[in-house]
């Protein structure tokens, strides 16, 4: 975080960057969750140094020679210090190994395009030949524009991955975090065994103006947030930021009976 100062995007109250950091980027004025690095949301949730990032060097990837898009990617690397919208590994967590995968919406809004999508399968084929779990942290504005119909097909890549690790018997956690939304959203994001979210999370498909005018109604307070994803039974907890690494450590202590790893 290179700023001195930052705004909470809720209520504009103005926070020192460095106490902002210490409080896990949540706005002591009005308890709205800001986005957080990934590096930040690693280190909150794994054993001290026991993350280990698996397909970092990918190269940059323009199936449609996209006017300004190469330009674009380059800068959202320069200022983010990442090389894609998801940074993948393996990690400990309360000394449980897993596989994990973190999405950032700082670069190009946590879009997905063929290198997210290939990291993601990745992630869960390694998982499946390591006998492991896997923890993905979602965050994201859906497929990435720049790359078309190839963004759009990550969909189907990154559901087939799952569906062959579940089948295997493996357990998947998906954390969902503001935003989660597009294709990420109707793809591997609910896909998990348990499906956690942050506090008042955005979390859907479409935008709700786009809906609004689909179904020509009015749509139900609070529609598209995790709260409301969980009065409907569409996910399993909303956990607040400070308690996920616990609760994630139990939930991997729980199911490490699965048949994913008693498998001969």
């Amino acid at each position: 975080m290179n700023n001195v100062f930052e705004k909470c995007t809720t209520c504009g109250y103005v926070h020192d960057s460095k106490k902002l950091k210490r409080e896990l980027f949540i706005c002591n004025n009005c308890g709205s969750y800001s986005k957080m690095p990934f590096r930040d949301r690693i280190d909150l949730i794994v054993d001290s140094n026991s993350f280990k990032e698996t397909n970092g060097n990918l190269a940059f990837h323009d199936p449609l020679h996209f006017p300004g898009y190469e330009e674009k990617y380059r800068k959202a690397k320069s200022v983010t210090e990442l090389n894609e919208a998801v940074v993948t590994g393996c990690a400990k967590i309360s000394g449980e190994d897993v596989m994990l995968g973190v999405m950032d919406s700082r670069f190009m809004m946590g879009s997905m395009g063929v290198i997210v999508g290939y990291k993601i399968s990745s992630l869960f084929k390694e998982a499946l030949s390591k006998r492991l779990p896997v923890i993905i942290f979602a965050a994201s504005g859906g497929a990435r524009m720049q790359e078309g119909l190839f963004a759009l097909m990550q969909m189907a890549r990154t559901a087939s991955a799952v569906q062959e690790f579940n089948e295997a018997g493996g357990y998947y956690i998906s954390v969902l975090t503001n935003p989660t939304t597009g294709g990420v959203s109707a793809s591997f994001a609910f896909l998990g065994d348990t499906i956690l979210a942050e506090p008042n999370a955005l979390v859907g498909f479409a935008g709700q103006r786009v809906i609004k005018q689909t179904i020509r109604e009015q749509l139900p307070e609070g529609f598209q947030t995790s709260e409301y994803l969980l009065k409907n039974g569409f996910i399993d907890a909303i956990i607040k930021r400070a308690d996920l690494r616990e609760k994630l450590a139990w939930l991997l202590k729980f199911h490490k009976g699965s048949s994913l790893n008693n498998s001969n």
